[in-house]
Order: structure tokens, then C-alpha cells, then sequence
């Protein structure tokens, strides 16, 4: 059983491109063979070989493998106790970043889960989904985001090989927060007891891995983004301001005009030369 599905122009960001089960016979392969996709299967019974980049695994009941978009791989179902597995395909800005928080990169690339029948019972949902007329593919993207959540809780926080030190985890803490709190009046104290950290150890640590102050990458994110915002002609420059932080649009102004060598109203205009504006400050 196989389904394929149509390109998301709602679901960017993830969205299912197929889904199937197969009981294979025995010897059955695929390959070599390069997907414009990611493909993961999880081996339901049996038992099979899965190469790539140079390497050949040997899987079975309860182990499953990734095949990474643009990447040569070979399957093959054993001959004399030949694998059944179901699979999903899917792309997505965020799929490789969910399939590295379930410890799975085109270097690691063996899933290994064994703890209950939860990717079947989350499969037969995706078939059962046929009957939603409307919101279909919404229902099958909050399934696959179901599915990666379960692999990324209970497999390896990290893919082996590679372990982040609590410097690039609290960095990257900080970055996302502002990332989605930049439109809101947030100090660094604010991040600092997000976080739980004292405010001047993580004002260290950040500037020590970033070569800048948190406070310099806040205003800077902010200011790329008002950036962002000036080719929207429906936005005045107050509302700018109020979108990335400043209720005050002549702080704003004067902050942007020194991080940007120009004021709001000339970048917008396009008054001085936009190579010498969006160069480093």
C-alpha cells in the first residue's frame, strides 16, 4: 500500500509527500537510487541491508532507516526472512532540524526504536485521515509532527558524534528567544530568567561565542528585520517601530539611522546607495 501526495503550499515549512507498508519478498530492493525527499522506514518484521555512503547496515524488527534527498542508497529485504516496514516521505524547512532533535542526519542515519507499536498506530491515522475532506493535509502535517515528536523524545538527544556544549546550548537558547520575542519590550534579564542563568555569566558565555554582546544582537536582529518590513508600503515607519520593539519611532529612528548609516525614511526611499547601507557596521 502506497499513497502519494500532492506539493503544500499552506504546509511549508513540513509536509508529507508519501506514506505506504510493504511486505517485501524475499531479496526485494531499491537502488541505487538518489529521492528528492527524506524517506524514513521502520521495519515492522523480518530483517534487510541499507547502504550508504560507503557504509552497510544490517536491520531489523525495531530499527529503521533515513534516506536523506540527493543521497545514492541501497535496500534490500533478506532472502530467507525478508523485512515488512511502512515508511513516510517529506520535505520541509524543518525537517532536517526535527530529524536531528531524533538523533537522525545523513551521518547517523539508523533509527532505532522499539518501545511500542505508536509509528503504526500514528500510520493507520494517516490512512484513516482519507475521510477529512477539508483539512486533510493539515490533519496529515499535525501527524508527522506526532510521529518525529515521539522519535525525538525517547532516541538520542544528539546524533552520536556529536555533542553540544552548554555554551552553543545556552547561545542557541538566547537566539531563539529573541527570534520570537523581538516584536516585544524584552530586557536581558528577561532571556537571562528564561534561561536560568545569572544575567552576567550569560551575558559572558554569549559574548564570548558570538564576539557580541546580547544586546548588540538584539538591536541588530531587530533592525534587520525592521529591514525586512520597509518594502511593505501598507507600513509606516511608526508601525515598524512598533513591530520590533520601539514604541518610540524617534528611538527607533536613531538607533536604525546608527546601525544603518541612514534613517528609516531614506533606507525606504532608496536616498543613498543600498551597498554602503547594508554593509557591516
Amino acid at each position: 500500500m502506497i499513497e502519494y501526495l500532492q506539493g503544500s503550499k499552506q504546509h511549508t515549512e513540513l509536509h508529507l509527500t508519501q506514506f505506504g507498508m510493504e511486505e517485501c519478498i524475499p531479496g526485494h530492493f531499491f537502488g541505487p537510487a538518489v529521492r528528492t525527499h527524506y524517506l524514513l522506514h521502520y521495519i515492522l518484521e523480518g530483517e534487510g541491508i541499507f547502504e550508504v555512503g560507503g557504509n552497510r547496515y544490517r536491520l531489523e524488527k525495531g530499527q529503521g532507516f533515513l534516506i536523506v534527498p540527493d543521497v545514492i542508497t541501497y535496500y534490500q529485504a533478506d532472502e530467507t526472512n525478508p523485512w515488512s516496514y511502512c515508511w513516510i516521505g517529506f520535505s520541509g524547512t524543518l525537517a532536517e532540524t526535527l530529524l536531528k532533535q531524533a538523533g537522525l542526519t545523513m551521518a547517523s542515519p539508523i533509527l532505532h526504536y522499539n518501545r511500542d507499536d505508536i509509528i503504526c498506530q500514528y500510520l493507520q491515522l494517516m490512512i484513516d485521515s482519507r475521510e477529512y475532506r477539508k483539512a486533510r493535509e493539515t490533519r496529515l502535517t499535525g501527524l508527522l509532527y506526532l510521529m518525529l515528536s515521539e522519535l525525538a523524545e525517547f532516541g538520542p538527544s544528539t546524533p552520536p558524534g556529536h555533542k553540544e556544549s552548554r555554551t552553543e546550548i545556552y547561545v542557541e537558547k538566547v537566539k531563539d528567544f529573541i527570534e520570537i520575542n523581538y516584536a516585544q519590550k524584552i530586557t536581558i534579564e528577561d532571556i537571562a530568567r528564561f534561561i536560568g542563568l545569572n544575567r552576567s555569566y550569560l551575558c559572558s558565555l554569549f559574548k564570548q561565542r558570538m564576539n557580541t554582546s546580547i544586546q548588540d544582537y538584539l538591536i541588530r536582529y531587530r533592525m534587520n528585520k525592521a529591514c525586512e518590513m520597509m518594502a511593505n508600503a501598507e507600513l509606516s515607519i511608526g508601525d515598524i517601530s512598533r513591530s520590533v520593539g520601539y514604541s518610540d519611532p524617534l528611538l527607533f529612528s536613531k538607533i536604525f539611522k546608527k546601525m544603518k548609516g541612514v534613517s528609516p525614511r531614506q533606507y525606504r526611499t532608496g536616498e543613498t546607495d543600498r551597498h554602503k547601507v547594508n554593509s557591516p557596521s
